[in-house]
């Protein structure tokens, strides 16, 4: 159904309303278009109002519980899938969510035991085993993480993000031609996923592989070309292979793209300390100090190496 199609159903199922207060039928569908079409706060009022008059019925609390999450007020979405459980207690659809609010609320052994509960139910719910994942990264417990997001992967081999993570894990346990291998994985199925290039790129770079490493970062930074890390591991190839006007060129990029980051304005000096630009290394490094909060080298050190490099009378 188009937008218009949608809009138009609003209009006239309030048009029912407005003849017939108590057709209960049209006031839900009403709430259930409001709620997917993003507004909340009439979609609030139309279940509040609906739970006064059947205040047993387990779905509008559910859906409530909705309403509340994308409003990102997680205390209420608790309570109100809390309530849906209380009434229907055998509905895995309750507990999943409620483990997504736990989630939000960094109550990850809360969110384990709503997971667990729904794959009581339905053992096969790749969905469920990923967040078990996710929370047992949380609790920095990776070895059942891996377990959780190897069985989301065998359920559903095109979950991009259990990939993702796993190539984390595996990078982490040194066990790199996996960690590539889940990363190709993930690239192969969404072409477009930053983070997977960069992830490859920077595995490259530890390997002294600086073509492949640059290859995949400057597909990074087509699709995410405010990636700082990726801009300061280009700069460091570049330099390591002697390419500094491409090091200049690159770091240009960064800085239009990003220019009010210190550590790009910390790399660009270094670039333009070797290029005896110094001028411009000056004002680069005075930015730099300015914007000390994404600085991660501390300013006091920086003004001393700017002291020291500066030629006199620049």
């Amino acid at each position: 159904m188009s937008d218009d199609q949608d809009l138009q159903e609003i209009e006239e199922l309030q048009a029912i309303l407005r003849e017939d207060s108590s057709n209960f039928q049209a006031r839900r569908r009403l709430a259930v278009v409001l709620l997917d079409k993003g507004f909340n706060e009439e979609a609030l009022k139309q279940f509040q109002f609906l739970i006064s008059i059947f205040p047993n019925d387990a779905g509008l609390y559910y859906n409530k519980g909705i309403v509340h999450e994308k409003m990102r007020d997680s205390a209420k979405a608790e309570q109100a899938y809390l309530k849906a459980i209380e009434l229907s207690p055998d509905d895995t659809d309750f507990y999943y969510n409620l483990g997504l609010v736990y989630i939000d609320m960094r109550e990850f052994d809360k969110a384990i035991e709503c997971f667990k509960r729904v794959l009581s139910t339905d053992v096969d719910d790749s969905n469920s085993y990923f967040n078990l994942g996710l929370c047992y990264v949380k609790k920095e417990q990776p070895e059942i993480a891996k377990v959780c997001f190897m069985k989301a992967v065998q359920l559903n081999s095109s979950d991009i993000f259990a990939h993702f993570h796993l190539g984390y894990i595996y990078r982490n346990e040194g066990k790199i031609p996996e960690a590539i291998a889940e990363y190709k994985k993930v690239i192969e199925q969404s072409p477009n996923y930053s983070w997977a290039y960069f992830n490859l790129g920077s595995i490259a770079y530890d390997q002294g592989d600086y073509n492949s490493a640059l290859g995949y970062l400057q597909k990074t930074l087509e699709y995410n070309p405010r990636d700082i890390e990726a801009y300061k591991i280009m700069t460091k190839i570049l330099f390591k292979t002697e390419r500094y006007d491409e090091a200049y060129g690159i770091m240009k990029v960064a800085l239009e793209e990003i220019p009010d980051n210190g550590d790009l304005y910390y790399v660009m000096a270094q670039v333009l300390k070797y290029k005896q630009m110094w001028a411009e290394y000056k004002e680069c490094m005075t930015l730099a100090m300015q914007n000390h909060d994404t600085l991660s080298i501390p300013p006091k050190e920086v003004q001393a190496e700017l002291e020291k490099n500066l030629p006199q009378g620049i």
